[in-house]
């Protein structure tokens, strides 16, 4: 079964089209990860797995912002390293968020190390910026093929600033991110799954659900990465729109809603996960009340 098939097999099985964000703060960590002496860069992998355990069962993918763990250097790759390895084992899709890219041999590097098979950074999907144009996105899409993974392209972002790229024009009059979702919508078609969906997909921000509504249109069977939800201010009728009539589409993502939402400095681990599932609960709820009333043919 391919990938795209497995994640929308999952995301029907969890009712839960959400991905839980690995951006540990040190600063909003709660103490007792530092128990003992621990190291920093130990307290975030002992953090990550109890988030890890604590969502596996409930939602379908995880995403590690890979800066984080850059933070640190070679001991905060390694605990990236063994997070991505961690939540990969307790049967989770891992989403790498490193918007990388380059071009030519340079672009062909990144995407083997975060998507080919046997790299000891490899995940499911990654997210890429596409302003280097075709040419720079052509080798991670040949992986992906080849190796059954995944990419999320930036089209839209939940940022403010972003229009000062995202709607330029270009020489035909279609703004940059039409350009890109009319690309990502042909790439997609050359690697549907069973169910009709592709894991050539797009970063689609829940803040812009009007550009949403449009974007949805012009990449049917692509799989959106849906960020700004929560704390950046996108409410679950803002998602609706990156979702197709069935449901299924996207994964929206939330990190810090999640992460520290409930929890205080001083708890316990086993109230710190208490916590998280808590807040998945309050997502899922939240986001699968609103797809019900807005997706005509839902599946789930």
């Amino acid at each position: 079964m391919m990938l795209i098939d497995r994640l929308n097999e999952r995301i029907m099985a969890c009712k839960a089209p959400i991905c839980v964000g690995l951006d540990p703060v040190v600063d909003a960590i709660p103490a007792v990860y530092f128990a003992g002496g621990a190291s920093v860069t130990e307290a975030i992998y002992a953090f990550n797995v109890d988030v890890i355990d604590a969502v596996h069962d409930l939602v379908p993918a995880v995403k590690p912002q890979i800066a984080f763990y850059e933070l640190f250097g070679s001991a905060g790759i390694a605990c990236y390293e063994r997070t991505v390895a961690y939540a990969k084992r307790k049967g989770l899709v891992v989403i790498t968020d490193a918007k990388r890219n380059d071009i030519g041999n340079t672009a062909m590097a990144y995407a083997k190390a975060h998507l080919g098979k046997g790299s000891p950074l490899e995940a499911d999907f990654l997210t890429v910026s596409p302003f280097l144009g075709e040419e720079s996105l052509a080798p991670f899409i040949d992986v992906c093929r080849a190796e059954d993974k995944g990419l999320f392209i930036l089209v839209r972002t939940s940022n403010a600033g972003n229009r000062m790229v995202q709607d330029a024009q270009s020489s035909d009059g279609r703004t940059v991110n039409e350009v890109l979702a009319a690309y990502i919508a042909e790439q997609a078609r050359a690697s549907l799954g069973a169910g009709g969906y592709s894991a050539i997909g797009a970063v689609v921000g829940a803040t812009y659900p009007q550009e949403a509504n449009v974007l949805r249109d012009a990449m049917p069977s692509s799989l959106f990465l849906v960020p700004g939800y929560g704390a950046q201010g996108g409410g679950a009728a803002d998602v609706v729109p990156c979702f197709n009539a069935d449901g299924l589409g996207a994964v929206v993502n939330s990190s810090r809603g999640i992460l520290y939402r409930y929890a205080n400095q001083g708890c316990s681990r086993e109230e710190y996960r208490a916590s998280v599932v808590a807040a998945v609960w309050a997502m899922q709820a939240d986001i699968y009340g609103a797809l019900r009333q807005g997706c005509s043919d839902m599946m789930y």
